[in-house]
C-alpha cells in the first residue's frame, strides 16, 4: 500500500472509530473495565452512614474526633490486544474482509482505553509471534497501532493462540485487559488450558469474527475451496445436501464447543459477523459486564 494511501486509510479508520467511542463506548468501556483497585486519596471527618471500617484510628485519636479513610479507584489500566493475523482472516463475503474488521474493532478499542487514560499494547499472532508493541499512552501510538493493523505482513499463515497467550503471560507481568480479536480457527489441544492460565493472571475477553459462509455452503455446484493457512485445495460439490450438512454441522459443533471452553475459563466473549454491525456487539459485551461490577 502506498503511503498516501495508507495514511488515508488511517484517518477514515480514526475518524469512525473515534466518533464511536466518543459517542457511544466512552461510558460503558468505563464501567466494564475497572482499574487495578482501590487506593486511599485522604482523610475526612467522619459522617452519619460512612462505614466504620473505614475510620483511621491514628487521626481519630489525635484529633479526639472521628475520621474515615477515602478511597478512590485505581483507574489506569494496561490494555493488550491479541490480533490475529493469520491467513484466513483475509476470508469475507460481504463488503468487508475479516481483517477490516478486526482492524476497526482493535481501534474502537484503542481509542476507548486512550480516552480513559489506559495504556495500549498490541501482539500480532499467526502460529508465532510476528511482532510486539509494548503498552503506551498517547494519540501516536495508538495511531501507530492502526497503522500497523492495516499494513502489517505476517511472515507465517497458521494460527496459534496458545503460543500468543503464553507469550503475553511472559511479557506483561502486571494485571492487565486483553482482547483476543480472531477468527478462533484455531483446533490447539492447549486452547484451554492457555486461556485459564492467562485469565487467571489477566482479564481476558474473547473477540470473534465470523462470515456467513463459514457457517454454511450455497448450493452452486463444483466448488474450488482453498484453505488460506495451508495453501491446500478441495473440491466440494455444494449441490450434495450430506456435504453441505457436513459443513454445517461441523461449524456449529465447533462453535458449541468453543462457547464451552470460554465458559469454563471464565472468559466473556463477543460474536462479530462480518454482515452485522459490530458496534451492537461490543455494547452488549461492556453492558454484560458492567452489569456484573
Amino acid at each position: 500500500m502506498e503511503t498516501t494511501d495508507l495514511l488515508k486509510r488511517v484517518r477514515q479508520i480514526e475518524i469512525k472509530t473515534r466518533g464511536l467511542t466518543r459517542n457511544i463506548f466512552a461510558g460503558e468501556y468505563h464501567s466494564a473495565f475497572k482499574g487495578r483497585g482501590m487506593a486511599f486519596s485522604e482523610v475526612r471527618e467522619y459522617q452519619f452512614g460512612d462505614d466504620i471500617r473505614n475510620i483511621d484510628w491514628n487521626v481519630t485519636a489525635r484529633y479526639s474526633h472521628p475520621y474515615v479513610k477515602i478511597f478512590e479507584e485505581e483507574r489506569e489500566l494496561t490494555v493488550m490486544l491479541l490480533i490475529d493475523v493469520s491467513g484466513s482472516r483475509e476470508f469475507g463475503t460481504f463488503r468487508k474482509l475479516k481483517k477490516n474488521i478486526i482492524t476497526e474493532v482493535g481501534a474502537i478499542l484503542a481509542f476507548s482505553a486512550i480516552q480513559n487514560n489506559d495504556k495500549t499494547g498490541v501482539i500480532f499472532f499467526s502460529d508465532t509471534i510476528e511482532k510486539f508493541i509494548p503498552p503506551k499512552k498517547g494519540k501516536t501510538h495508538i495511531l501507530r497501532i492502526i497503522r500497523e493493523m492495516i499494513e502489517f505482513t505476517p511472515q507465517n499463515r497458521g494460527t496459534n493462540i496458545p503460543e500468543a497467550l503464553r507469550y503475553l503471560t511472559n511479557a506483561i507481568k502486571k494485571k492487565c485487559t486483553v482482547f483476543v480479536i480472531s477468527d478462533f480457527l484455531d483446533n490447539h489441544p492447549d486452547l484451554e488450558q492457555a486461556l485459564s492460565v492467562a485469565n487467571n493472571k489477566h482479564d481476558v475477553v474473547a473477540i470473534r469474527i465470523y462470515d456467513n459462509r463459514e457457517e454454511e455452503l450455497p448450493p452452486i455446484g463444483m466448488m474450488k475451496l482453498k484453505d488460506a493457512e495451508t495453501g491446500q485445495y478441495t473440491w466440494v460439490n455444494s449441490n450434495d445436501e450430506t456435504t453441505r450438512r457436513i459443513y454445517r454441522d461441523g461449524w456449529r459443533n465447533r462453535t458449541a464447543q468453543l462457547k464451552a471452553v470460554f465458559t469454563r475459563c471464565g472468559v466473556d466473549s463477543a460474536w462479530i459477523n462480518t454482515r452485522e454491525d459490530y458496534v451492537r456487539s461490543l455494547m452488549n459485551l461492556f453492558k454484560k459486564r458492567g452489569a456484573r461490577r
